[in-house]
């Protein structure tokens, strides 16, 4: 169709020019004019039908799953410690702050993690602890649940404040025999405290890890992540991984977009942790109030029928 409007085009214009041109009485600077006219005008349609052409080439559709099938859902109905059969919680401060230079000490104690009022609450404590300056919860699903592909979800209330980082996300299954990087992350929601109403959605393998991991982040409008609750999720299928806000995707991943290799075709196991500190978000200041709270209203993984 492009062509056929270039070739008309131009057989209009080579007729003007020759009816033009059998006008005896047209001196040369009005045929100089003319042909200017006439060139300036050809030349602009074939940069119009170049840019409808490449067009035609964008390809900005993107794979969307439905994963229908619920397979670990835990809604926090029963009060108290958190559901064991799927949970188990990290104890410490881990090897440099947990990889991160994070403040915190992870305990088990109800003062930091507890299911009531059917939410699971984590609270970050500003408290000396173990020799820490923070105290507060990391519940993982390693060795209880983990799964390849499918949609993780969960519907949180964030806190905020300088140097808070709430977190949900995944982690390969093989992580004690290949280690980070390699064993891939997923990190479906990150937050920083003082940003509140931002979160990024990210992506770490072999080759794309820390700084140069594969993130984008999602702004709300006329609104703040740690006013209510918020839905954040992954579809993730064998070549691509889809990230949500509210069901609003607003990032894909695909193998082609991985600066190295693509290492997510295996289980995971999920991760949710409430951090103070770290390189990420740095250090609290004197306007971070404490206690923090992340409430997890649920989480639910699903996979394809």
């Amino acid at each position: 169709m492009a062509d056929q409007l270039l070739l008309n085009f131009t057989w209009i214009t080579c007729i003007s020019i020759n009816n033009k041109q059998k006008k005896d009485n047209m001196n040369f600077k009005n045929r100089t004019q003319t042909n200017r006219f006439q060139l300036f005008s050809l030349l602009g349609a074939i940069v119009v039908l170049s840019v409808l052409f490449t067009s035609c080439d964008i390809d900005e559709t993107q794979v969307v799953t439905n994963f229908t099938t619920i397979t670990m859902q835990d809604e926090f109905h029963t009060a108290g410690a958190p559901n064991s059969d799927i949970w188990s919680l990290e104890i410490g401060n881990g090897i440099d702050g947990w990889g991160n230079k994070e403040l915190q000490y992870y305990t088990d104690r109800t003062e930091n993690v507890v299911v009531v009022d059917s939410m699971l609450k984590i609270t970050a404590v500003k408290e000396d602890y173990e020799g820490s300056p923070y105290t507060s919860a990391r519940l993982i699903t390693k060795g209880k649940f983990e799964q390849k592909y499918g949609r993780f979800e969960a519907r949180i209330k964030l806190p905020w404040g300088q140097g808070i980082w709430p977190a949900f996300w995944l982690l390969g299954s093989n992580f004690d025999t290949v280690s980070w990087p390699q064993c891939g992350e997923i990190d479906i929601m990150e937050f920083k405290g003082q940003e509140p109403t931002i979160i990024s959605g990210s992506l770490h393998g072999p080759g794309y890890s820390a700084a140069s991991s594969i993130t984008k982040s999602f702004e709300l409008t006329n609104n703040r992540f740690d006013t209510g609750f918020h839905i954040f999720g992954i579809e993730w299928g064998e070549d691509y991984i889809n990230y949500y806000v509210d069901d609003v995707l607003y990032n894909q991943i695909t193998p082609e977009d991985a600066d190295g290799q693509w290492v997510f075709d295996q289980p995971f196991f999920i991760i949710l942790n409430l951090a103070v500190g770290g390189g990420y978000v740095g250090a609290p200041n004197n306007f971070t109030v404490f206690p923090q709270e992340m409430l997890v209203d649920y989480v639910r993984v699903y996979a394809a029928q």
